[in-house]
Order: structure tokens, then C-alpha cells, then sequence
């Protein structure tokens, strides 16, 4: 059984990812850990009477949020009438990355998904704050929904990549396992930019292509191409609905996920994609 957590915080944006999550694995025997968490309220250090009104108010808010939660938990099973599928509602007093640290070590969860919103809606954030966060603290998958993004079998899926990823990445499964779920053609992605692969790289194409056999996947080359224009180009190309990528510290999806996109083009996912931890 998989284990996958979907964080909320009651919005519209977090409702639509939650439903594409339980239609994206409505095959798949889940446990879905759906998550809210609400901010600690500064304690005061003055009379016990403010301390009480204090502990009062929090309680008061995990009692709202439990029903809230109990809401979406019982729409789901309404909407969906899903056999395969149980649910486990969680709310809690705090930060949300905290807590969701917390909750993928304890429930041993295989996957997050959440709905990318900026802060201020901005069509230049490439993603939402929560979700940045999350990918650059948490060491689990994340999908990210993008807002408005009504359910589509996800048909053609674009994995752009450096070669420079770990063959022993445990997380490569999560991509097979998608891919024969929905019977997808899987794009690997090559930027060149005129400089040759290693035989490092070369040799992890060729793993790839043997880990993918059962597959129905193609390799590509982007030529020179700068590589956010290079992957919105191919998506438009190809009918692309949805990306995966490897995130890591030291590969260029550093800056693409953290960089503004202005000046040059408005870089605004329109579609749900996988980020993967890698393993350095």
C-alpha cells in the first residue's frame, strides 16, 4: 500500500490538488494522509487567566480545522467511491514543513502532493513559497499541483535531465511506477549546449534506458537552448502534462526552481510535476 501525504490549508488550490492525487493513484491501493496545520500562537507570559484564553483559542482552532478535515475526507469518499483508497486526517499546531518532517517519518510516506499557489498569486513566482520550501527541506517526492489544473491521465511525461543523477536512486521506481500505471510515453530531456556528455554521462543514459525497458520511453536533445526555454518548447512541441525532475543542490534545477522568471519569459508551470530528491 502506498502512503501519500496531501497538505491543505482549506483553499480551493489545495481542494483540486487533493482530488487530482486521488484520481492520479485511483488504481492503486493508498493511505492518504490529509494534513493542515494552523501557526503557534505566542504564548504570554502574563496572567494565567491570558495563558488559559491562549490555549483556549488553539484548541478552538484544532476543532475547526478537524471538522474541516473531516469534511474533505468525507467529499473524497463520496466524489470518488474508491475502494482501494483510506484516509487519515491530521491537524496540528505547527509550522507546516515541521510537520510534515514529522508525519513522513512516522507514517513512512512514499509521496507528497500539494498545489503550487505564490503568496500573492504572482505570475512570476515559479512556485508556491510552501512548496519551495518543502522541496528544499523535505527528502520524499513532491508533486506539485498547479492551481486549476483539472485531472488529466498524465499521456505524455517530460523528465528533463543532466545524466548527473545517482543509478542507485531508490525515488527512479516512482517514475516507473507512473509511467506503467498510465501507460505514459516517457521523454528523457537532454540539454546539450554544446558540450559532450562525460563517460559518466553516457553511461547513466544507457542505465536509464535499460531501467526504463518495460517502458514505452525516448531520449531527446535540446541543442543549445536555454534550458527553461528548451523544456517549455519541447512541452508546448509534444503535448507534455506533466514534468519530472531530479532535484539536487548542485544540478541546474537549482536555479530553475528558485529563479524568478522575468525579463526573458514568464515561466508560470501549467502543469503537475514530480520533484525527486536525488541521493548526493
Amino acid at each position: 500500500m502506498k502512503s501519500i501525504l496531501l497538505p491543505t490549508d482549506f483553499s480551493e488550490n489545495a481542494d483540486n490538488a487533493i482530488s487530482y492525487a486521488v484520481q492520479l493513484y485511483k488504481d492503486v491501493d493508498c493511505k492518504f494522509y490529509i494534513l493542515h496545520t494552523y501557526t503557534p500562537v505566542n504564548i504570554s507570559t502574563g496572567s494565567m487567566m491570558d495563558n488559559y484564553s491562549t490555549y483556549a483559542v488553539q484548541d478552538a482552532e484544532k476543532e475547526i480545522a478537524a471538522q474541516k478535515l473531516q469534511k474533505i475526507e468525507n467529499r473524497l469518499k463520496t466524489d470518488f467511491k474508491n475502494t482501494k483508497h483510506t484516509f487519515v486526517t491530521i491537524a496540528s499546531l505547527n509550522l507546516l514543513t515541521s510537520e510534515m518532517t514529522e508525519v513522513i517519518k512516522n507514517h513512512d510516506i512514499d509521496l507528497v502532493i500539494m498545489g503550487t499557489k505564490g503568496a500573492t498569486g504572482a505570475k512570476e513566482i515559479f512556485i508556491g513559497t510552501n512548496t519551495m520550501h518543502a522541496i528544499k527541506k523535505l527528502e520524499c517526492p513532491i508533486i506539485a499541483v498547479p492551481s486549476g489544473f483539472k485531472y488529466e491521465k498524465p499521456k505524455d511525461i517530460l523528465f528533463p535531465t543532466d545524466y548527473k543523477i545517482s543509478k542507485s536512486n531508490l525515488y527512479l521506481s516512482l517514475i516507473k511506477e507512473l509511467c506503467k500505471e498510465h501507460t505514459s510515453i516517457l521523454h528523457i530531456l537532454n540539454i546539450y549546449q554544446n558540450i559532450p556528455l562525460k563517460e559518466k554521462q553516457e553511461q547513466t543514459e544507457a542505465f536509464l534506458d535499460i531501467f526504463f525497458e518495460g517502458n514505452t520511453h525516448l531520449f531527446h536533445t535540446g541543442e543549445g537552448q536555454d534550458i527553461v526555454e528548451a523544456i517549455e518548447t519541447f512541452k508546448t512541441k509534444h503535448k507534455v502534462n506533466f514534468l519530472i525532475m531530479i532535484y539536487s543542490n548542485h544540478n541546474f534545477i537549482e536555479n530553475l526552481l528558485f529563479k524568478p522568471v522575468v525579463n526573458q519569459m514568464v515561466y508560470h508551470t501549467n502543469i503537475p510535476f514530480l520533484v525527486i530528491p536525488s541521493e548526493e
